[in-house]
């Protein structure tokens, strides 16, 4: 039978932390070793990190242990952000193989070319993945992996060190990189009584109508609907009540329809992107991201509500449809923009999928960068909660990928 624990411990002195995360991880295993183990470590001193997943491993005697720096850890129904902490994270698998792996970018004269990806089995249902930012060319390798590795959902975030470049810790069993990234194949869950799924929050809800893209070179919208994209844009916005016109100028979105082919598209239908800018010159809207003529896009905003209620009613919609019953453990990768910047406590994201999936046992960090796939496909997002639920499968036919 699985079983999951979770730990966290906030003191200067990080290796009684990582004893204390540790053991408080293992106490629901009830002595059985476990499969899998993952560490988040927020230190100033890179090496500090290393000395912490050391303990953990030596604590532990996992059979996979992956983690990595953070600049908030989450556990024990906590967030905690630019504290010196560690989570810990400790599941039993039995059936399932793992299989860990450090991947390296080596760049060429034009080209990126990244390294160390083990051979993907059949019976592969998922990879986890943590990835520094400053030396792993994430978006770049999420983006091919849907070419190179098709079906197989990855989710993780981007870890980072408290001092930027050069402080990102990455751990894999007693190896520990400052480049690249590491993860975890999960293996032959359909063979066992665990069953792993993946969901994504994106936190944003739609403004104005749905678009059709008429004019457009790479990220950068020329028109919509036949109008310059800057003209369309004010327009949408003159229409707006005062409560969403305020929330512009904090920040807007845009959505890009997964299904071009559905009759509505409303929220939960986009992949959403950050609006980066406007070009007065052209009258363009410059994105996050390529779109192509005759896709569909639709606007958006984000605030501490509409986070709370598109986590919610994700997590809800899993419950019901996601082929696991009970849920027993989960992986959270949130973004270090959510916690006490949006909900004035870092606490908020654990304690909604613990509500939401009717479970404990979870864990993880606040990412620089969110991984996880929507509309069946991976992508690297921002501002977003990316979890992997781990449960016992129900019989029921299951989705094959994240709810959007």
């Amino acid at each position: 039978m699985a079983s999951f624990g979770d730990g966290l411990a906030v003191e200067p002195d990080l290796i009684r932390a990582a004893r204390d995360a540790t053991d408080q991880a293992l106490a629901p295993l009830a002595g059985e070793a476990p499969d899998l183990v993952c560490v988040f470590v927020c230190a100033e001193d890179p090496d500090d990190v290393a000395a912490a997943a050391e303990v953990v491993l030596e604590e532990s005697d996992a059979g996979v242990l992956l983690g990595c720096s953070a600049g908030g850890v989450i556990g024990a129904s906590r967030g905690v952000e630019m504290l010196p902490s560690v989570s810990v994270w400790a599941a039993q698998l039995p059936g399932v193989n793992l299989s860990g792996f450090y991947l390296d970018a080596i760049h060429g004269t034009d080209s990126i070319a990244v390294v160390g990806m083990p051979d993907i089995e059949a019976d592969a249902e998922v990879a986890v993945l943590l990835a520094d930012p400053y030396t792993f060319p994430a978006d770049g390798f999420i983006e091919k992996s849907n070419e190179l590795l098709p079906g197989l959902p990855i989710v993780g975030g981007l870890a980072t060190g408290l001092t930027g470049e050069g402080s990102t810790r990455l751990i894999l069993d007693d190896e520990v990189y400052d480049r690249g990234a590491v993860g975890v194949v999960i293996n032959g869950t359909l063979g066992s009584d665990v069953a792993v799924r993946t969901l994504v929050s994106q936190g944003c809800r739609p403004i104005g109508p749905t678009l059709a893209v008429t004019k457009a070179v790479d990220n950068v919208l020329l028109e919509l609907a036949g109008m310059p994209a800057l003209a369309k844009l004010e327009q949408i916005l003159e229409d707006l009540p005062p409560s969403d016109q305020l929330l512009v100028q904090q920040g807007l979105h845009i959505g890009i329809t997964i299904d071009e082919y559905g009759e509505h598209h409303e929220r939960g239908d986009f992949l959403v992107r950050q609006v980066i800018g406007a070009d007065s010159v052209n009258d363009a809207v410059v994105i996050g991201d390529v779109v192509e003529v005759g896709q569909t896009v639709r606007f958006h905003v984000r605030d501490a509500h509409t986070a709370e209620e598109d986590l919610r009613q994700m997590l809800a919609a899993f419950r019901e449809q996601a082929g696991i019953d009970p849920v027993e453990g989960a992986l959270l990768f949130s973004c270090n923009g959510r916690g006490a910047n949006l909900f004035a406590t870092a606490d908020h994201d654990v304690l909604a999928v613990q509500e939401g999936l009717k479970t404990r046992g979870v864990a993880g960090f606040f990412a620089a960068g969110e991984i996880g796939p929507v509309g069946g496909r991976n992508h690297v997002h921002g501002f977003t909660a990316s979890i992997l639920a781990f449960g016992t499968p129900t019989g029921r036919p299951a989705l094959g990928e994240s709810h959007d």
